[in-house]
């Protein structure tokens, strides 16, 4: 045998060794668990793959305002729309009883900000009336599908804005991703796959200021780690189900390398901090993987 053959074969030996040692400490973490539980990685530079019921279509909840941003971004690409441009807040778009700190901000409204605020909200704060504000501003859901189907991102659904959900329990299950499309959409859209290198660069900035979800990906990486995220969280039904919790995100290495981490926890028994506590573990878990 060659020597470069059996070195190929020793390096292909030991990255399966180390995939499997990953395997298993993610399925210790989710052993037990009364949930279903989806998780994909993927490493920008070198390929690493890594997937466990990556094709299970389960809710996004506020992940999908990742999509309706880079949706609204491209919009901005082709001229449609500004970052400046002033979006007016009234009682009609800012609605009571939902997740809203744009709201809680200009809780009076008759006030016009700016489009790139609002976008900030809806994705560094997951603002559920930024939501609305910003699927209507492009038209509806269906300009959110149309445009990922145009960018070929497979597994992924939007049918509902975030009102919808909040009358429904059932239609958060109608706006679903697979977290192998959540991990390759990333990819796309880190590689200005999605949208154009000006717009890349602006959500990236802002993806980078969420402040959501400190219990979840970020919670054991080391401090002041590069994480891009979006989170999502549908809260519990009456019979103490919770539907989505759920993130995804790039994570920038101290080698200046990327991956790409997408858990969604669905229809779980378990308790809110044991959700969280998942999706924190399995981070911590992927991150030594990638430092070893």
């Amino acid at each position: 045998m060659k020597k470069t053959a059996f070195f190929f074969l020793l390096i292909s030996a030991f990255t399966l060794g180390q995939t499997s040692l990953l395997e298993q400490k993610i399925n210790s973490i989710l052993k037990n668990k009364k949930a279903t539980a989806g998780v994909s990685v993927l490493g920008f530079e070198n390929g690493f793959k890594y997937d466990k019921n990556a094709d299970k279509k389960l809710p996004m909840q506020s992940v999908f305002k990742f999509h309706i941003a880079a949706a609204v971004l491209n919009a901005l690409d082709q001229g449609k729309l500004s970052l400046d441009q002033k979006i007016k807040l009234d009682k009609s778009n800012l609605l009571e009883n939902t997740w809203s700190p744009l709201r809680d901000k200009y809780s009076e409204g008759n006030i016009e900000i700016p489009l790139s605020e609002v976008i900030e909200y809806t994705v560094a704060k997951s603002d559920n009336n930024g939501c609305d504000i910003l699927l209507k501003l492009l038209g509806g859901t269906q300009a959110v599908q149309k445009f990922m189907d145009s960018r070929g991102v497979k597994g992924f659904q939007i049918k509902y804005n975030e009102e919808a959900m909040h009358k429904d329990w059932n239609a958060q299950y109608e706006n679903y991703s697979t977290t192998k499309s959540a991990v390759d959409v990333l990819k796309r859209f880190y590689d200005s796959k999605l949208l154009s290198k000006k717009s890349t660069d602006y959500l990236l900035k802002v993806m980078w200021s969420t402040s959501t979800g400190l219990n979840k990906m970020v919670e054991q990486l080391p401090e002041n780690t590069p994480v891009a995220r979006k989170t999502g969280s549908s809260g519990k039904n009456n019979a103490g189900l919770t539907g989505a919790e759920n993130e995804i995100g790039i994570v920038t290495l101290p080698n200046g390398k990327h991956y790409a981490l997408a858990v969604f926890i669905s229809n779980s028994m378990e308790t809110d901090a044991v959700n969280c506590r998942m999706i924190s573990d399995i981070s911590r878990e992927v991150w030594e993987y990638f430092n070893k």
